[in-house]
């Protein structure tokens, strides 16, 4: 049985890797850190991890991506969207006015990650603007705190399988500033995987680190993909974090990474003095609009 390293029960990490596997027995491993959901997999506790990297609302996320390319070396196995629906958590009762409606006024302090509260701040500004906003380390940690503190007036911004899990109320259902909120999951691991279901595209994940005092360097990389067809689904430049002003590029490629094109546009681009890196070659699955959710 694998076994796979996630944040914690309930948060939409949890609800997306349950989707993925469907009905092969996993065995699933609990962190509250996403460094231990990493170092995990790179200590041999697990055999994969589940890393939440890019967001439909928020884009990247960036300390994930971080891990990802500088803290370890683990390829990426697999890719899969998985839709965000955030909902208002906490025990109903506490919010009741005298007439028996929710009273959004009632809340002082609204907790969740970051990456969701930030997927909701239409709703807070409308509903609860007088709420704290505190971040945590994920939804469900959120949920977990605001069961544990009582008669506060403390609320969640969470997953359902998040208030099923700590047997609180969904109060209000979607609450995200937009309803066509995905997330990017992929699966990082040592060896590869293969699912039942089929995969919609092969895509190869890559790091560019361009030589100092190359003018036009970038250009002549994206040339390199440009003349050969080869379709780039995303380009992001992060910090290399050794200088002021250095950037490697983070760089999507929709094929293979043994395809004798891909392979010639690394060698081109080698031969600029850039660095490159790949990150993994793996399949994408997308979400399935009948799952349940």
């Amino acid at each position: 049985m694998k076994k796979i390293a996630l944040l914690p029960e309930g948060s939409v990490s949890h609800e997306a890797v349950l989707h993925l596997f469907g009905d092969e027995p996993v065995e699933l491993l609990y962190y509250k850190l996403i460094s231990d959901v990493f170092l995990s997999t790179v200590q041999g506790k697990s055999d994969y991890s589940v890393i939440p990297i890019e967001n439909t609302i928020e884009g990247s996320v960036s300390l994930h991506m971080d891990w990802l390319v500088n803290e370890v070396d683990i390829p990426m196995q697999a890719e899969w969207v998985y839709p965000s629906i955030q909902n208002l958590i906490g025990k109903q009762e506490q919010f009741l006015s005298d007439s028996g409606e929710l009273d959004y006024s009632k809340i002082t302090k609204i907790l969740s990650h970051p990456v969701a509260s930030a997927q909701c701040q239409q709703f807070i500004r409308k509903y609860a603007p007088q709420a704290e906003v505190e971040n945590v380390g994920s939804t469900s940690e959120a949920v977990h705190i605001v069961k544990n503190n009582p008669g506060q007036g403390w609320a969640a911004i969470g997953t359902a399988l998040g208030a099923a899990t700590h047997e609180l109320d969904v109060m209000a259902k979607r609450v995200t500033d937009h309803d066509n909120n995905f997330t990017r999951f992929v699966l990082i691991g040592p060896e590869p995987i293969s699912f039942v279901r089929p995969n919609e595209q092969i895509k190869t994940s890559v790091t560019v680190t361009l030589p100092e005092d190359f003018p036009g360097a970038l250009h002549q990389v994206l040339s390199a993909f440009a003349w050969r067809r080869l379709n780039l689904s995303r380009i992001e430049s992060r910090p290399t974090k050794k200088k002021l002003g250095n950037y490697y590029f983070y760089i999507d490629i929709l094929d293979e990474v043994n395809s004798i094109l891909l392979q010639a546009a690394i060698a081109e681009i080698e031969a600029l003095g850039c660095q490159v890196r790949v990150l993994g070659s793996y399949p994408c699955y997308k979400f399935e609009s009948h799952v349940r959710v």
